[in-house]
């Protein structure tokens, strides 16, 4: 995963297994109840919860909550089109097929190029 643009501002995330909600609030520089509020809302936001229902989150997930963060105030986007866009990324883009008659195509005119040089 990449992280976002404003990261860069933030706190390197230490190589840490696991984070309480404070430091994930203290490493993304939003407060606890948001990101609560964020876990009901993307899907993809799921901390461990052990004992106590006490939320342990993991490196990926502190960078989801960036890029979270960075579509919700940085560019705008509502909490609903951020969901849509973080379901984007979440399935990767399936190449359209492409026929035999347009391979072959393709490959005549490589081949044309190839022996022009």
């Amino acid at each position: 995963m990449l992280e976002a643009k404003n990261n860069d501002e933030l706190p390197e995330i230490p190589p840490k297994r696991y984070f309480t909600i404070g430091e994930v609030g203290e490493l993304c520089a939003v407060k606890p109840h948001v990101l609560r509020y964020w876990e009901a809302e993307f899907p993809q936001l799921k901390p461990v919860k052990r004992r106590g229902n006490r939320r342990y989150y993991q490196r990926g997930d502190v960078i989801l909550i960036r890029q979270i963060k960075s579509l919700l105030y940085e560019q705008g986007y509502t909490i609903g089109g951020a969901r849509l866009k973080m379901n984007d990324k979440s399935e990767p883009a399936q190449p359209a097929p492409v026929s035999n008659i347009e391979l072959k195509t393709v490959i005549a005119e490589l081949e044309a190029v190839i022996a022009s040089l």
